[in-house]
């Protein structure tokens, strides 16, 4: 009984810490784990899903003229194919998404 109870409490300190360690993630992590597969890690979307879904790549002129809120609703929203991520990431953490595609823009 008390091996059982030991098992259980570490599984449930497993799960807490995992699920804080997602919370703290930066922007760039989130990012790798979340966009990168559609977007591609540098932003250029040329991956097979990126190509397939014709995704922009970050440096086209058109997404180099989206505003910081467009980036935001987008993720937060979901436009198009790309799924939205509210309830999935938190406003903080989308908010670290986007100043993160910033820097691959430039």
């Amino acid at each position: 009984m008390i091996s059982q109870l030991r098992t259980a409490a570490m599984i449930l300190l497993i799960l807490a810490m995992a699920g804080t360690a997602f919370a703290q993630m930066s922007g760039e992590a989130i990012y790798k784990a979340k966009c990168a597969s559609c977007h591609g890690a540098d932003g250029q979307a040329a991956t097979a899903m990126g190509k397939t879904m014709k995704v922009l790549p970050f440096k086209d002129p058109a997404m180099l003229k989206a505003s910081y809120s467009q980036f935001f609703a987008a993720t937060r929203n979901g436009k198009g194919k790309m799924p939205a991520y509210n309830g999935k990431l938190t406003d903080a953490q989308i908010k670290d998404v986007t100043e993160y595609i910033r820097t691959l823009q430039k």
